[in-house]
């Protein structure tokens, strides 16, 4: 029965992993995404089911539109198979569970937020409040009304945090050094993690950007990438690995 989920979980991530590249593309261009058709950004043409089904269709036309041939976008497939994988293993780490609902939000943030900010370097403030007001309500099941709002004075503990480090980052480097969308995610991570973990996923997310800045510059000279998914991907680490404060203070000695 548990791998009848699982495989239930990974089509369903397909899926959502579809929506949320259209999210990704439209919401920052303020285009519809409910009523209005997809279709090729190449030759507007009006794709059919057969032309939209996650993953496969990418592979049966190469990559290609079937009438304009002009190259569909490797991120749309990637984006899909990986919301597949991490939804099935976010049912097998946490089961049937708020926690599990929790995992499911925190990657359908992540891969809009991907699709976004790697296209336009943009993190629309409605997919921010979406994800705060969704955020607010599981843990307000989750963890109770005393411990969300715990969680909301993390939430600006890290806004105020992230706000100084990019003050700091701009004094350094005499310009803007990090864009207000990255900071306001922060204050979604205090939704969820304790202020240590908050602070350790500023630092692990940047970690994780730096080798890619290094290969970036020197191969296309490009010194501009978009924060926000290493931060997001920092965040998802930290809340699938369940680690706590306490074993890193163990860690650590102290």
């Amino acid at each position: 029965m548990l791998y009848i989920y699982i495989t239930c979980f990974f089509i369903l991530g397909l899926v959502m992993g579809s929506f949320y590249c259209v999210l990704g593309m439209r919401i920052p261009e303020k285009r519809g995404f409910i009523l209005e058709h997809s279709q090729c950004d190449s030759c507007n043409h009006k794709l059919k089911f057969y032309e939209m089904i996650p993953v496969i269709s990418y592979i049966v036309q190469e990559g290609k539109c079937r009438y304009c041939k002009e190259k569909i976008p490797l991120i749309l497939p990637l984006v899909e198979l990986s919301t597949g994988l991490l939804f099935a293993v976010s049912f097998f780490s946490f089961g049937f569970s708020l926690d599990f609902l929790l995992a499911l939000f925190i990657i359908s943030l992540f891969m809009i937020v991907l699709v976004s900010d790697l296209t336009y370097f943009i993190i629309p403030d409605s997919i921010l409040l979406f994800f705060t007001l969704s955020f607010l309500f599981i843990q307000y099941f989750r963890v109770g009304l005393e411990q969300t709002f715990i969680h909301l004075l993390t939430g600006s503990f890290l806004f105020v945090l992230m706000y100084l480090i990019m003050c700091l980052g701009n004094k350094m480097f005499k310009k803007e050094s990090l864009g207000g969308g990255d900071i306001k995610l922060l204050f979604l991570f205090g939704l969820v993690l304790d202020p240590l973990l908050g602070t350790i996923s500023i630092f692990l997310g940047s970690l994780i950007a730096l080798p890619i800045s290094i290969i970036l510059y020197m191969t296309y000279k490009e010194n501009i990438i978009p924060f926000g998914p290493f931060l997001l991907l920092a965040f998802m680490l930290l809340y699938f690995s369940k680690i706590t404060p306490q074993t890193i203070l163990t860690f650590l000695g102290i």
